[in-house]
């Protein structure tokens, strides 16, 4: 995720999901790469399989690549821009399809942002086929014209609706079991999709998905950033964030000088450098915890003897993001932050040790970090209240592992017994859950997922 506006420090957010379901493939003891992929496709079942996906309607073939010996096709697919009303027009969502053979599983993978078609070492211990579909509204998934800047149809029920009609159209190609799996935002995307249409996936894996189920209600993060570590190493990283804005006046012109050596920019987003530079601040202490924190803990500098120098580039390798127009807009921090301001909400944290030192009240509200043309949701808190009762009372074959020190894991989905679980894995960060769960309870969730996918 983002920073309750998703990932602390903004950057490749595809490469942190795929991080989140490392581990797994070590750790289950999956076939090496050379075994898997040996057997390879014949050029001229290659051709059919082709044909037979270009006669879907709607869908293309962009292009066709070899990944370890089996084709993975580039897709775009004409989707509806608003389900509601399929005949006011269309745009081409982003995906790919990494196909082994027809009767094999098929593991949905849900990103949540832009397209990332690496296969999951999930994939691998399923040894199943692979569709990685691009998130409506993120970099190339979003309408043109006129209808790419209406953004009140960036909404969970329009993406779930988008991947409905994939799994439709797909799973009369691909027809063994489907398993929707997502990291993060990701995991958010997959239970969206699970709620709205669960006769679509067999099943189904949910990792450090956030849950805001009452937006006003951030008792857990407050409760998460109380607890989290030892007492030390948290009064450490307070007094380290509350000495960044003390200084401000002598570290913003680093702050400044780093960004325009990186071509960075600030005007169209947040305004100024000076707000930027708050808002990296504000989001510190979350970045920390999120990447790993309790390991780095004896880094942290003393605030009060650390020199400029020391203290700013401590922070901004251990938290502070730059907040960069590069990174938001219409890019994938802008339209989740636009997704977090209008449903997905975000944490209202009251950071009382910094009072006195912030000038630029509501920074941490998403639409803080968004340009004028994408601002105006207003925020309805039904959708995510109504899936978190869904997933307790109705949700099945719903697995969730979350990490004990991240702060995205403070608020959970709670499955109820109908052959749903959840996991919290001891010492783990955001990006390292899978690969922190005791070997037990690592062995018996991928057992309950190879169930479901008819895996023996």
């Amino acid at each position: 995720m983002r920073n309750k506006g998703i990932d602390g420090v903004r950057g490749a957010t595809a490469l942190l999901c795929a991080g989140l379901l490392a581990g797994s493939a070590v750790l289950a003891g999956a076939a090496p790469a050379a075994a898997r992929t040996s057997a390879g496709v014949a050029g001229g079942q290659a051709e059919d399989f082709r044909e037979r996906l270009e006669s879907i309607p709607g869908m293309t073939v962009t292009g066709v690549q070899d990944v370890r010996g089996y084709p993975q096709y580039a897709l775009t697919y004409a989707q509806p821009v608003d389900h509601r009303h399929p005949d006011a027009g269309t745009f081409t969502q982003r995906l790919t399809l990494w196909h082994k053979a027809t009767d094999k599983p098929t593991v949905f993978f849900t990103p949540g942002y832009d397209l990332f078609s690496d296969v999951t070492p999930l994939t691998d211990i399923l040894d199943a086929n692979q569709v990685s579909v691009e998130h409506r509204y993120f970099e190339k998934s979003r309408p043109s014209g006129p209808a790419g800047d209406d953004w009140s149809k960036l909404t969970v029920q329009q993406e779930a609706a988008d991947e409905h009609r994939l799994t439709q159209a797909l799973r009369g190609i691909e027809k063994g079991r489907w398993i929707g799996v997502g990291a993060s935002k990701g995991g958010m995307t997959a239970t969206y999709h699970e709620r709205y249409y669960p006769d679509d996936l067999d099943g189904v894996v949910a990792v450090v998905a956030p849950n805001d189920a009452d937006n006003k209600e951030d008792a857990a993060y407050e409760r998460f950033f109380k607890t989290v570590g030892t007492r030390e190493c948290r009064n450490a990283l307070n007094a380290v964030q509350r000495e960044m804005l003390l200084r401000r006046d002598t570290l913003l012109p680093q702050f400044e000088a780093e960004a325009k050596k990186e071509g960075a920019t600030f005007e169209e987003n947040l305004g100024t450098a000076d707000r930027a530079y708050e808002r990296g601040v504000l989001e510190q202490v979350w970045g920390f915890w999120q990447s790993g924190g309790v390991d780095k803990c004896p880094t942290v500098p003393d605030a009060k003897r650390a020199t400029d120098d020391e203290l700013y580039s401590w922070s901004r390798k251990n938290g502070m993001g730059m907040f960069q127009d590069e990174v938001l807009g219409t890019h994938s921090g802008g339209p989740h932050d636009r997704q977090a301001a209008t449903q997905l909400g975000w944490a209202h944290l009251k950071l009382s040790h910094l009072d006195g030192l912030r000038r630029y009240p509501g920074l941490r509200h998403p639409d803080a970090s968004l340009p004028a043309a994408m601002r105006g949701g207003t925020y309805e808190g039904r959708t995510v209240a109504d899936v978190d009762r869904w997933v307790k009372t109705k949700g099945e074959r719903m697995l969730f592992i979350y990490a004990e020190n991240d702060p995205w894991s403070a608020e959970k989905f709670t499955p109820g017994k109908r052959d749903s679980y959840r996991y919290v894995a001891p010492g783990a960060h955001h990006g390292n859950a899978i690969e922190k769960l005791p070997p037990a309870q690592l062995a018996e969730a991928i057992g309950h997922v190879k169930r479901w996918a008819d895996v023996k």
